[in-house]
């Protein structure tokens, strides 16, 4: 029987050798069934009943050296294709104008039905069984012999047989393809679970908005356009220094520390980590994922108050490790329009921003004290009424011919008053940060025993 073009249901699983092969058991078979049949009355020459034998031998021998010499795979396969049918037509006439048993017809529809289900589906095996049926009632038009269910006892046997033959060579193919298949998968799943940790180490050296795009094939958003974000930078007061006094591991290790924190806040604020500059952080709010200028703008500062706020957690941390420097954090923002997009070479992208704006959000925060976010007036006019900020007056910034009038961030203003939510200190021998939006009622009796207890010990001791 012939295979199917490429949608078909099976088209890999039994190749177009072994389709060949199949074709030329199915005409041996039915060649020696109906020459059996044919031996008993060789003395009586019939034009037509020699004629449809061997015009059915000829057409699987034509056809066979048809696909034998066609090279082209593709071709080979719509060949098969437009055979199929043809196939069962030549079988069904020549088995029922031959044999004309019912019970060898059936094995005939059945290996039939069987192998064009298996190779293209139920719709084939529906055509191709139609084609049979067409064939067998042709037959019995032709050849008025009454038709009987199984009165030639050995002829059904030599039926029999050769269905055995056929389905045990099919079966025998099946099996070497599974295996071959199950091998396959086996690599493929291999590969896939190599190529997943391949893929879970390179996602932690391209921001997430990159790698976002390049896994759900969205390449196309990462398009250079111009575009109103928030930019922001940072960096640790006096880092450079604090790599001569340190061993290696240990500085690895704050400054792993640092940045992991750092990324946590800027991913729950759905800021942008442009790049890591050694301690330095820039991170973009507004470039994807916009929720317009002023809330994106928040998003940023927020960002950077709950990053101070962290920086007195980290200090207490690292002074427990011996680390008796206090380190802070200087931040910068600046609002405008800047190019966003990917820029590079055709071997090498980088998606970052560029303009004057960033330039702008970096000299803020070269310009900024220790623990201070200094903001540009267009960041202050979009936040003013939900942050509290001072007036610093106006710097001069390299790069920029005009003043930059600037505003020191101090909290929001919910935090600040009768309402304040947060607190934070730090001196010489003290250090407290209590957040009381964060502590849970199960635990705040304890904490008030905490406070009351280390105020009266600090009360009951006598300070020279």
């Amino acid at each position: 029987m012939a295979n199917q073009n490429t949608s078909a249901s099976c088209p890999e699983l039994i190749d177009i050798i072994n389709v060949r092969n199949f074709r030329i058991i199915l005409g041996a078979s039915l060649t020696i069934l109906c020459v059996y049949a044919i031996i008993p009355s060789l003395s009586s020459f019939s034009f037509l009943k020699y004629g449809i034998l061997c015009c059915s031998i000829g057409y699987f021998i034509a056809t066979d050296f048809w696909l034998r010499v066609e090279t082209q795979q593709t071709k080979r396969r719509r060949i098969l294709d437009s055979l199929t049918t043809l196939d069962a037509f030549i079988i069904g006439l020549t088995s029922g104008y031959y044999c004309h048993t019912i019970a060898i017809s059936l094995i005939f529809y059945g290996l039939i039905f069987f192998n064009g289900i298996l190779l293209a589906g139920v719709r084939r095996g529906f055509f191709d069984s139609l084609g049979f049926t067409s064939a067998i009632l042709l037959s019995i038009t032709v050849n008025k012999d009454p038709w009987s269910i199984s009165t030639n006892t050995p002829m059904l046997y030599i039926a029999a047989g050769l269905a055995f033959a056929y389905l045990g060579y099919y079966a025998r193919t099946l099996n070497g393809k599974v295996i071959e298949l199950v091998k396959t998968n086996e690599k493929v799943t291999s590969d896939q679970i190599r190529y997943k940790l391949h893929t879970y180490k390179l996602a932690k050296y391209l921001t997430p908005t990159v790698w976002r795009a390049i896994v759900e094939g969205r390449e196309k958003s990462l398009k250079t356009e111009r575009k109103r974000v928030t930019v922001f930078f940072s960096d640790i007061t006096g880092f450079s220094a604090l790599t001569e006094e340190l061993e290696a591991e240990t500085l690895t290790d704050l400054l792993n520390t640092y940045l992991t924190e750092m990324s946590k806040i800027a991913s729950k604020h759905k800021g942008t980590i442009d790049k890591f500059m050694g301690d330095g952080i820039m991170v973009i709010f507004g470039d994807t994922q916009s929720q317009g200028m002023k809330a994106d703008c928040l998003r940023g500062m927020s960002m950077a108050i709950e990053m101070r706020r962290k920086m007195k957690e980290l200090e207490t941390h690292w002074f427990n490790q011996g680390i008796k420097k206090p380190l802070k954090i200087r931040m910068g923002l600046n609002t405008g329009f800047c190019t966003v997009g990917s820029f590079g070479t055709s071997h090498y992208m980088d998606y970052t921003v560029l303009g004057m704006h960033v330039n702008l959000a970096s000299r803020l925060e070269s310009a900024a004290e220790p623990g201070e976010i200094l903001i540009s007036h267009e960041t202050w006019a979009l936040i003013k009424d939900v942050i509290m900020c001072r007036d610093k007056g106006e710097i001069r910034a390299k790069g920029f011919t005009h003043p930059i009038k600037v505003y020191q961030v101090a909290d929001f203003r919910k935090d600040l008053g009768k309402n304040q939510s947060y607190f934070q200190e730090n001196t010489e021998g003290f250090s407290m940060h209590l957040d009381l939006e964060k502590i849970r009622n199960y635990d705040k009796e304890r904490v008030i025993e905490y406070l009351d207890n280390a105020v009266e010990k600090l009360k009951d001791k006598i300070i020279p």
